[in-house]
């Protein structure tokens, strides 16, 4: 499959795609109908392809991988235990998979690579100097238990008849739009924790660890701080309040600790014959790690473009963004002079 078909390489050899970022037809006026059912049912759109691979993962791990509902009335060691070691093993197989195939194996070298380097395995921000080690330890001593605890709380919570639980035989509607919406709400969240952390105090203290992943790979996706991981998961609380069922808090949890896998690929497509490949929806999340200031959330709702930080990849939101750079700098150094009494 020819990369040059979908997009451009520059002179240090980094892809990008000819294809400018938009959002979907969804939050806009006059509606358009057609446009929407189109993106919500096609490929790629809303469900296809990574939000059925969730919700169908979550599905089989609550059918076939989790404990009984009178076994999670207790919090005992076996089974907690267990759910970790069934997250880690998840985790394992889906990560390693993109990070075997796109970086070990190099199966398609740097075709659709945005940057045209690969992991560092020299640089003192990582963990013994190297990213894809750094990356993985974070992801298992940290991301991995974080969302455990996130789950097995949950559970219990539902099996003890703490938080509400609604049956998906007797609210087959009700359950489905739920299901539909938590993609949309991990948005909302995600974009929510996203802007808080880049607070420059948590920033520094906080997500400068992940974002030492300049050029990130799939292992990069979970790599985070403790107190972001803490942050990260917590959107599966939601279901304390809202009425649900435990199938919706595993799919919103493993949406949550699945979806950074392909969203921080490295590359556009995964290709999979001469003339296919699968999406990675990973571009506007690439752009972020790149210039660290601009598409906060996943694209689902505009809140980038709301709020002035959507980068669609083009040379005139770069401009933009540099031109709020240097008025912010400009604000910073007048405030600097009042304080000193120098004039600016």
């Amino acid at each position: 499959m020819d990369d040059t078909l979908f997009g451009t390489r520059d002179k240090r050899g980094d892809w990008k795609p000819n294809k400018l970022l938009q959002y979907p037809p969804v939050f806009i006026w006059p509606a358009k109908p057609i446009a929407f059912l189109k993106w919500f049912f096609g490929y790629p759109g809303y469900l296809m392809p990574w939000n059925v691979v969730y919700a169908v993962v979550a599905t089989l791990l609550w059918l076939y991988a989790t404990p009984s509902m009178e076994t999670m009335k207790t919090l005992a060691p076996g089974w907690i235990a267990y759910l970790l070691l069934r997250n880690a093993a998840l985790v394992f197989l889906f990560f390693g998979a993109f990070h075997l195939r796109l970086y070990m194996q190099k199966k398609q070298g740097t075709s659709f690579k945005y940057n045209s380097k690969w992991p560092s395995k020299d640089n003192s921000a990582f963990l013994f100097n190297n990213q894809t080690v750094d990356n993985v330890i974070w992801t298992f001593a940290s991301a991995v238990p974080f969302w455990t605890a996130f789950e097995v709380l949950t559970l219990w919570a539902f099996a003890n008849g703490i938080i509400p639980y609604v049956d998906f035989a007797e609210h087959p509607i009700y359950c489905a739009i739920i299901m539909l919406l938590i993609p949309a709400f991990r948005d909302l969240h995600f974009y929510l924790v996203h802007r808080l952390i880049h607070w420059p105090p948590l920033y520094h203290a906080v997500h400068k660890l992940h974002h030492n992943n300049v050029n990130p790979g799939p292992w990069s996706g979970l790599a985070m701080h403790p107190v972001e991981h803490l942050l990260y998961f917590s959107g599966v609380l939601i279901h304390w309040i809202v009425p649900s069922n435990p199938v919706h808090a595993l799919f919103h949890l493993t949406h949550t600790a699945l979806a950074p896998a392909p969203g921080h690929a490295g590359f556009d497509k995964i290709v999979i014959g001469e003339n296919s490949g699968i999406d990675t929806h990973a571009y506007d999340h690439y752009l972020h790690h790149k210039f660290f200031e601009c598409n906060y959330a996943d694209g689902v709702i505009p809140l980038d473009q709301w709020f002035g930080t959507f980068h669609d990849g083009s040379k005139e939101a770069e401009d933009r963004m540099n031109k709020r750079f240097m008025e912010r700098a400009k604000k910073y150094a007048e405030k600097q002079a009042r304080r000193s009494g120098t004039p600016s």
